[in-house]
């Protein structure tokens, strides 16, 4: 997803520039400067999600090795009452 944002990004600003240039007509029809922004956003989001994805990752192995310590904590009172 983030290479098709990418692709959109960047035909926004070839649409962009052709509007300013005048070099054609190719993206005449289309509102190039509403191409690009919209395709900012989503490669904006795209970035973000990928970074709240690794904060959750991180959240949850900090979870898990909460879980080991207090399993083993367990265990060694376990030890130690022998």
């Amino acid at each position: 997803m983030l290479t098709w944002c990418g692709v959109l990004f960047f035909l926004g600003i070839l649409a962009f520039i052709d509007s300013i240039f005048s070099m054609g007509e190719i993206f005449r029809r289309v509102n190039s400067v509403l191409f690009l922004l919209i395709s900012l956003g989503l490669l904006i989001r795209t970035t973000t999600k990928i970074k709240e994805q690794k904060v959750e990752n991180y959240e949850k192995r900090v979870f898990a090795l909460e879980r080991q310590i207090q399993a083993l904590e367990k265990a060694r009172e376990k030890v130690s009452d022998y």
